[in-house]
């Protein structure tokens, strides 16, 4: 199986590659279980970013998907991007960048192995199960053939898993490490079950944030599969432009993208509203893997004490506990989560870099960081909202 000849080539759309074989490497599991663990590499939500612009020209993402076929058939793939910029990654290289430039070189192009604007680990080395290594090969090996035939900067894989990262690793290219904050499910029963881990002052914090955040007046609606009606997307995009605005400067999504998940994914989808007065005035948009509650967008037109704490927080694990899922990711970035119970957790990525001696730069600078990563994740665990004595639940 492993000696025959691959082939690898560069899509410029999804619509050249068979939904069912992008699927297989993507997605297999869902034969199974019926859901993915990773809803965002499914051809549903790729696609739906292409055909709504999101992505495509003009957005400083290109698609160039990445297809290894043997004997026929596709054995691996990779949602392989061209980026003129560096925006929307959520594991940064501006600094390289500004280096790379300030010492004469072109940074960009470069190319990218991710999900657009998307900081959620999973799998982006997709292959058919029974050609894990070779697919994963030929599309490292084919991706950086690719970048040096052409003259680019650089390569970059991230939030890949870690196996990923310490095969690619092993494949020559550089391993990065980043930091964010994961809710773990240790089978608790309900809400209740997990205040109880806490220390005592910190379920007290989250009971009265709760109860704060519900005398908003009005309702919390928790939405999935067909309870998601047109008029609620509606509402949304009115408050991602809003979030979109104050954090990017121009929204990154397309309004006509969530119409497209709505169409194609909506089974999928977890829409938190909170109305007032018959009014939705904030929302939590939330996507349901296999194993993962992963929280993506979060917006309003009304600010209302600890509403987004209730919403994106404590809803998402109330949701995770009731449906037997093991995590809640919440996103990129935030320690005030550690609080809420959310504790430190590794992302990984990889890079190679054209350039020897700013490879070599790079490479000192990632040994560096992962160690700094490494004692923060285990200063911020130590420090985190669990009970640990017996006494201090008596303070």
């Amino acid at each position: 199986m492993t000696d025959q000849t691959v082939e690898i080539q560069l899509l410029g759309s999804l619509d050249q590659v068979d939904p069912a074989e992008w699927d297989a490497c993507a997605c297999p599991e869902t034969a199974q279980t019926g859901r993915a663990i990773d809803p965002f590499t499914t051809y549903r939500f790729l696609k739906a970013l292409e055909d709504s612009g999101s992505v495509g020209p003009g957005t400083g993402w290109q698609p160039q998907y990445l297809i290894a076929r043997s004997g026929g058939q596709v054995i691996a793939c990779a949602p392989l991007y061209a980026k003129s910029h560096s925006q929307g990654e959520y594991i940064f290289d501006h600094n390289w960048a500004h280096a790379y430039e300030r010492a004469g070189g072109r940074y960009y192009p470069k190319m990218q192995i991710a999900v657009p604007f998307t900081p959620a680990t999973g799998r982006r080395l997709l292959t058919r199960p029974g050609f894990d290594t070779v697919g994963m090969s030929a599309l490292i090996q084919g991706a950086v053939q690719i970048g040096s035939d052409n003259g680019l900067s650089s390569l970059h894989v991230t939030f890949c898993t870690e196996a990923e990262a310490l095969a690619g690793e092993q494949m020559g290219l550089m391993h990065r490490t980043s930091q964010q904050f994961h809710w773990f499910n240790h089978d608790y029963r309900d809400f209740d079950d997990f205040l109880a881990s806490l220390s005592s002052r910190k379920r007290k914090t989250i009971r009265k944030e709760r109860r704060t955040a519900n005398a908003f007046g009005g309702d919390i609606r928790m939405l999935t599969g067909n309870d998601i009606q047109p008029q609620h997307w509606e509402a949304f995009w009115r408050f991602y432009q809003d979030t979109g605005s104050r954090k990017w400067g121009t929204p990154y999504l397309t309004r006509s993208f969530f119409d497209l998940i709505h169409e194609t994914m909506r089974d999928d989808i977890l829409l938190i509203i909170a109305e007032r007065g018959g009014q939705p005035i904030a929302g939590a948009l939330n996507f349901i893997g296999a194993e993962t509650l992963y929280g993506r967008y979060w917006g309003c037109i009304e600010d209302h004490p600890c509403l987004h704490f209730e919403a994106c927080y404590y809803r998402a694990i109330e949701f995770a506990i009731d449906s037997g899922l093991h995590r809640v990711e919440a996103g990129a970035q935030g320690e005030h989560k550690l609080a809420r119970g959310y504790l430190p957790a590794t992302t990984h990525s990889l890079h190679w870099i054209a350039d020897p001696g700013f490879a070599e730069a790079v490479g000192q600078y990632l040994r560096a960081e992962r160690a700094a990563v490494a004692e923060d994740i285990e200063i911020l665990t130590a420090y985190g909202p669990f009970r640990k004595t017996q006494a201090e639940e008596q303070e």
